[in-house]
């Protein structure tokens, strides 16, 4: 492992609270990989045999049925996945992939299991990460139930603008295919959805986003932190 790499994960909230000789032992029997892009890391319905830490690069979540496909979530560093599979030695429910080149560690899911048991601080941490994710979930099924495939775009791009700073210009960090899978629509619906919103101040060429007025934006969006805000 490089210098500080350790330092920086254990800063996690996952690990931060751990007994120091738990996570040395713990992390004693890693694994660290260097993958190149497109590489499938995990395969949805397979043993979850290791709890994956992103170091560098980014990691898409998606999942298949039936000839289709969806994207999940985009893991970027420094973050864990798929934390619930390995606790509850489970299936994988969704597959992963690395968009570019990509740092991981590997953890073994019997050593994380073990430290569950014996480790208070670790325990709290992984119940508090997954109730956040469920709650990401619930989230998710109300943006997608509730509001338009325009709404959905409208807030979306309001909520990387807010991490980007309310700069009102971002970089999308996402190709526009994987954008419309994640978002629940087709890639045509997601360039009209770009048309109708360019009435509201938004200018999208290639990866590039300016928001040129946000109130206006933010007025039909109507974000609410029941929904938009991750830390809610």
């Amino acid at each position: 492992m490089r210098p500080g790499e350790i330092d920086e994960i254990r800063k996690l909230p996952l690990f931060a609270a751990m007994l120091p000789e738990n996570f040395d032992a713990l992390f004693r029997g890693a694994y660290v990989q260097n993958f190149p892009p497109q590489i499938e890391l995990i395969r949805e319905g397979d043993p979850a045999d290791f709890l994956h830490v992103v170091l560098e690069g980014s990691v898409e979540l998606f999942a298949t049925w039936n000839n289709r496909e969806t994207t999940m979530a985009t893991v970027a560093p420094i973050a864990t996945f798929i934390l619930a599979a390995t606790i509850k030695n489970g299936p994988y429910l969704m597959s992963a992939r690395t968009l570019e080149k990509a740092r991981v560690i590997l953890l073994p899911s019997a050593d994380v299991r073990k430290t569950f048991t014996t480790d208070p601080g670790f325990a709290q941490a992984i119940i508090l990460d997954l109730a956040q994710c469920y709650r990401s979930v619930v989230k998710s099924h109300k943006d997608l139930k509730l509001r338009t495939s325009v709404e959905r775009l409208a807030n979306y791009l309001l909520r990387k603008d807010h991490q980007a700073g309310e700069q009102g210009h971002f970089d999308l960090k996402i190709e526009k295919r994987r954008l419309a899978s994640y978002l629940g629509m087709t890639a045509e619906n997601l360039s009209r959805a770009i048309r109708t919103l360019n009435g509201y101040g938004v200018e999208i060429e290639g990866s590039q986003v300016r928001i040129t007025d946000r109130k206006d934006l933010a007025a039909f969006a109507k974000p609410t932190p029941l929904i938009d805000d991750p830390k809610c």
